[in-house]
């Protein structure tokens, strides 16, 4: 007999989890039940036994990473995994965003192979590298692939791929930064069962230390949280709450985070986008730096630095959105499925961030294009969830140079001749390919409150579902019997909204807020004294207090 709530089971039976033992997996993780053997990826044998002989005859091995929040942990996961075992002969490589862009590069393999580099592993990146994967073998190198992304066509003639796609992994969708952790883990299992020294003297289930990698590169990746997923990120953020990394550390101080109550939000909204403004407005080595150093100095100057240039790109973004809400304003209508604007000064590493928030003020898609410092053309798209962003591509392939991504996101390159010709291309194909019914933004709501029933321990009973994320949505709730008692716009440049609530019965306060989103951009724009009814999530108001609490608005109706 389950004693959870009955809203609870309901809000389960939702996400079609309804057996008792079910509910019990859902909401107790387990690691020894819910962590897969790393053995199941098809190619762990061998890659662990590749790499292990590396290690044995003192190879130099290079871990090349996207410059992501991915696939920077999960370079920084390889590296601490070495470190452990104390194995001097190790580069780490991650292609400058702006300089080099996206991709396994034959230049990087150059550089690589003058070091007498001869094993190369790759995170987060390598299953379309045909052309560098060869040439490294031409070079005498060989190289593992660890990887997540969508494999199109035949996969690269690579030593060894792991891939949770390939084979029968019974769970398909990790994160880069996780398939790296279970080459970690499989060496540390193979490296103990031969009895190696440089093993045996860590101790059991020292992996575990690893997670709170694991769980920044999930929840920053936007994988879905369900399955593994969700027992690596719960115990991600058990062990990100006790982190001895100093940079982490560092940061947590820096940002006002309190580090024992962190939560996938913390990740999402505040640590992610620091690390990611390593690439996207300098190096992407100062984030890997930050993950890895064990300087108290160092981790001070690194939190500091990550802090400016993420104070420095919420600027330029800032300006971006404007001009881009602008052109689509001035270009399509509110009906039109996709559309694409760009500027050859938008700083293409910015794109991505700046058409999540154009995408706040629509439905569909939206694409941006910008020009890197190479002078070539390059543009990222995001989805409301209504379109697949690799389906769009794959079907305006022949308009685009290269592409890639998630059903939600993905980034693209297209010649000179063919950007004035991109929104037309990216319509035909929309119309095209089958979409996907609601927006996630259209979703019904989940539970109906009165604004008096907002308490704490609703909202803890509501975190039993955590960690939130892709798959695993908060639950959307429907206020009623609150009055709009004030409306603000905050931020640098006013693009926020605040709006504080009353209760019309017992004249209890609640406040709201909302980013990227003007009051005109709900259904019923808020102006004090008007009765209305709130569509939003319940979420922690830590700047107000330990047990406050505010609603991330949706939406807004008349009551």
């Amino acid at each position: 007999m389950s004693t959870h709530p009955d809203f609870i089971l309901a809000l389960l039976a939702k996400r079609g989890i309804t057996s008792e033992s079910d509910v019990q997996q859902f909401l107790h993780p387990e690691y020894e039940r819910d962590i897969h053997d790393p053995f199941l990826i098809s190619g762990m044998d061998r890659a662990v036994t590749r790499v292990l002989t590396a290690i044995t005859d003192k190879e130099h091995i290079a871990v090349y990473a996207d410059f992501d929040c991915d696939g920077v942990p999960g370079a920084s996961l390889l590296h601490d995994f070495f470190r452990a075992i104390t194995y001097p002969h190790l580069s780490v490589y991650i292609p400058h965003r702006d300089r080099e862009g996206y991709g396994f590069h034959t230049g990087a393999v150059d550089t690589l192979s003058q070091g007498n580099v001869s094993l190369i592993i790759t995170v987060d990146v390598g299953i379309t590298a045909h052309t560098t994967v060869a040439y490294a073998k031409q070079k005498g190198i060989d190289v593992i692939v660890t990887d997540h992304h969508e494999i199109i066509g035949t996969p690269p003639g690579a030593h060894t791929i792991l891939h949770p796609h390939m084979g029968e992994y019974p769970f398909r969708h990790l994160c880069g930064t996780a398939v790296a952790f279970k080459l970690a883990h499989a060496l540390l299992l193979k490296g103990r069962a031969a009895g190696l020294p440089e093993f045996m003297k860590l101790p059991f289930g020292w992996e575990k230390w690893l997670l709170d990698l694991v769980a920044l590169a999930t929840v920053a990746d936007m994988v879905p949280l369900l399955g593994e997923n969700r027992a690596l990120v719960s115990f991600g953020l058990t062990v990100l709450r006790k982190t001895k990394r100093k940079g982490l550390q560092a940061l947590f101080a820096r940002t006002r985070l309190h580090q024992g109550e962190l939560s996938e939000d913390d990740i999402g909204f505040t640590i992610g986008p620091r690390l990611n403004a390593a690439s996207r407005m300098d190096s992407p080595m100062l984030a890997f730096r930050l993950l890895t150093t064990e300087d108290e100095g160092e981790a001070e100057h690194l939190a500091g630095e990550l802090e400016r240039l993420n104070t420095s790109r919420k600027g330029v973004v800032g300006v971006i959105v404007r001009e881009a809400n602008k052109k689509t304003d001035a270009r399509f209508s509110k009906d039109d499925s996709v559309v694409v604007v760009g500027d050859p000064t938008w700083k293409p590493a910015l794109l991505g961030l700046a058409a999540n928030s154009v995408l706040g003020k629509r439905r569909g898609v939206v694409c941006l294009w910008g020009k890197d410092i190479n002078g070539d053309f390059k543009g990222s798209c995001r989805s409301d969830g209504s379109v697949s962003i690799p389906e769009l591509f794959t079907e305006a392939h022949t308009s685009l140079s290269a592409y890639g991504g998630h059903k939600a996101a993905g980034g693209f390159s297209v010649s000179h001749e063919n950007i004035h010709a991109l929104p037309e291309a990216f319509l035909q194909a929309a119309q095209k390919i089958k979409k996907y019914g609601v927006s996630s933004r259209e979703r019904n709501h989940d539970l109906s409150l009165l604004l008096t029933e907002c308490s704490w321990h609703l909202f803890q009973n509501i975190s039993k579902l955590s960690p939130f994320g892709i798959g695993n949505p908060k639950p959307m709730v429907r206020i009623s019997g609150a009055q709009v008692s004030s409306v603000r716009r905050f931020g640098k440049s006013k693009e926020h909204v605040e709006i504080s609530f009353i209760c019309t019965m017992s004249g209890e306060k609640m406040r709201g807020f909302q980013f990227f989103t003007a009051p005109e951009g709900f259904s019923m724009v808020p102006t004090v004294g008007t009765h209305t009814t709130i569509l939003g999530t319940l979420e922690r108001d830590s700047f107000h207090g330990p047990r406050s609490l505010a609603v991330r608005v949706s939406d807004m109706l008349a009551a």
